[in-house]
């Protein structure tokens, strides 16, 4: 009987850590939000002041495991903002594949400049937050020249 007790109190444990752990992530809605509001800031400051907010870890475009990153329409893969990674920024990544070997620079790239300006990639990437690899998906929209990236983990 006390097996069974402490099995269902390390069950109810889990769950609510996990529950505790699902409330604090970004939902796709605030990531839309949080991507036009990073364009309203670019728009209003221009490029060089928006992407140094961009890139402030504590800053006003990061929210929990929610970050803004950006890279410019023409194509280059250079990484001009990343509020989570700042060793990813001035970096061509062109290349870059997920863990399942997808090129996803190419892909948010590709997204920002079709016909809409706007979309979401899947791809599989670090969460600063847990420190694991997991599902993500990125609203990317096109400012101007900036596509401007914000993505929710599954």
């Amino acid at each position: 009987m006390k097996i069974l007790l402490k099995l269902a109190f390390l069950g109810f444990f889990l769950l609510s850590s996990t529950l505790s752990f699902s409330a604090d992530r970004g939902t796709q809605s605030e990531a839309i939000a949080l991507v036009k509001k990073a364009g309203d800031y670019l728009k209003k400051n221009g490029k060089e002041k928006a992407f140094a907010e961009f890139n402030n870890s504590k800053g006003q475009f990061v929210d929990r495991d929610l970050y803004i990153f950006a890279f410019l329409a023409n194509g280059d893969g250079i990484e001009r903002a990343n509020g989570a990674n700042i060793k990813l920024v001035g970096k061509n990544l062109l290349e870059m594949k997920d863990a399942d070997g997808k090129f996803l620079i190419k892909e948010i790239l590709a997204t920002g400049t079709n016909n809409d300006g706007k979309g979401w990639v899947d791809y599989k990437w670090p969460n600063p937050v847990s420190g694991g690899i997991e599902n993500k998906r990125t609203y990317i929209e096109k400012f101007d020249d900036v596509l401007i990236g914000c993505g929710v983990y599954k």
